[in-house]
């Protein structure tokens, strides 16, 4: 069986949580400080061998994955992410009694922005991911290392084409609002109930056969010297102002 590593302790602590399955844990050798210690009872109460190696080894292992990734002192070896259909999302709302609501990458590449994007959309209640198969960065450790674990609770589905994906989520009743600057300010766009929200990629935004298939577009209202932000924050606050008026 193929395996992908998960790494840091909040990663890992929520994919032994989720119960995603794994037979093998590394950690650096003489470290008990901090969450560490509850970390390794999890992972022995679910029968997961747990080995110490030197910190350098642990350097080695997730270099080959992010140059700049910092695995905190531990390193959980576990079966390959499960991915979902785009109507298997629609179907955890409905169990949950839920206005479907889901975030679309369109091209996303970056594993950090993607990751923080996961997180976001976990916090705020989103019920799923959707991005492309092939124009996007897989689902690796970095994602889930950067999503600070929430990618283990989330549904992602990956597809061969955005713009289907879009149509399909219309077809199924969701109101598909793009993010980009030259959309109306969110808080003037109405975000409440079944909604999709599409964030184009890090470099060029919204793909125009996606804009040319939503149903609006929602932009962010700046002050500031700077008249971007990069793909994650923008929607953050996007994901934060569908809460609030489904709140209000």
């Amino acid at each position: 069986m193929s395996e992908d590593i998960v790494f840091g302790r909040n990663a890992v602590r929520e994919a032994l949580l989720s119960g995603r399955t794994a037979n093998k844990m590394l950690i650096a050798k003489g470290d008990r400080k901090g969450s560490i210690g509850e970390i390794i009872t999890l992972a022995k109460s679910q029968n997961i061998d747990v080995r110490e190696v030197l910190y350098s080894k642990l350097d080695e292992i997730v270099k080959e994955v992010d140059e700049q990734a910092n695995h905190q002192g531990v390193v959980l070896y576990v079966s390959p992410i499960e991915y979902f259909e785009i109507d298997d999302i629609l179907n955890l709302a409905k169990e949950k009694g839920e206005p479907p609501f889901v975030i679309v990458l369109d091209s996303l590449t970056d594993v950090h922005n993607i990751g923080a994007i996961i997180r976001s959309a976990e916090c705020f209640g989103a019920h799923g991911i959707v991005m492309n198969k092939k124009r996007s960065a897989p689902i690796n450790a970095a994602v889930l290392k950067a999503s600070s674990g929430a990618a283990s609770y989330m549904e992602i589905a990956r597809v061969p084409n955005i713009v289907s994906a879009i149509k399909e989520l219309k077809d199924k009743g969701l109101w598909v609002i793009g993010a980009d600057m030259d959309g109306q300010r969110a808080d003037k766009v109405n975000l409440k109930g079944a909604v999709a929200l599409v964030i184009g990629s890090e470099g060029k935004g919204l793909a125009r056969l996606t804009k040319e298939n939503l149903d609006m577009i929602a932009s962010i209202e700046m002050s500031g010297a700077i008249s971007s932000l990069n793909a994650s924050c923008a929607a953050s606050i996007l994901m934060y102002e569908k809460r609030r008026q489904d709140m209000l």
